[in-house]
Order: C-alpha cells, then sequence, then structure tokens
C-alpha cells in the first residue's frame, strides 16, 4: 500500500472556516484509527487574546500511515473539507 496523503481545507473547517471544528467532531468520531487531532493553532496575530475563537482551533491528519483509506471522514464532514488520495 502507497503513502496516503489526507487534507483538509481550513476555509471551509476551523481557521477562518464556516464550521467550528469543537462543535463538530465528525471526522474524529468516524476515524476508527484515530488519524485526526484537533489542536489550537499557534502564530496567529490574535494568539491568546480569545483562546475560545474557533479560528484558533483546527483539526489535522497527524497519524496517515495510520490510514486504512475507508473514506468515513470524507463521507461524514458536512463542508466536504476533507480529501484523501493515495
Amino acid at each position: 500500500m502507497g503513502r496516503t496523503k489526507i487534507s483538509i481545507d481550513y476555509s471551509l473547517c476551523g481557521e477562518n472556516g464556516k464550521v467550528d471544528p469543537r462543535d463538530c467532531t465528525k471526522c474524529l468520531k468516524a476515524c476508527d484509527p484515530a488519524v485526526f487531532i484537533m489542536h489550537e493553532t499557534l502564530g496567529t496575530e490574535d494568539e491568546q487574546e480569545n483562546p475560545y475563537d474557533p479560528q484558533d482551533w483546527r483539526i489535522s491528519p497527524l497519524w496517515g500511515s495510520l490510514c486504512t483509506r475507508c473514506l468515513k471522514c470524507v463521507e461524514v464532514c458536512p463542508e466536504n473539507a476533507i480529501s484523501v488520495k493515495w
């Protein structure tokens, strides 16, 4: 099996996106091998001004090597922000 590349469009989810990833978490729940992690972004201009600002949070595919290519994350994403390629 070749290398899996998981991409998230942050203009749709999280940072400057339409959806607050803390409210959604559908990809986190759908992914059985737990490829994704939700984390606070670093280096934003408004850093620490408002730690609850959804623009300061994002979901990232941290462990892509664990991906089974089931595409459940793609199917459940309400904003179609996730793409998986191999």
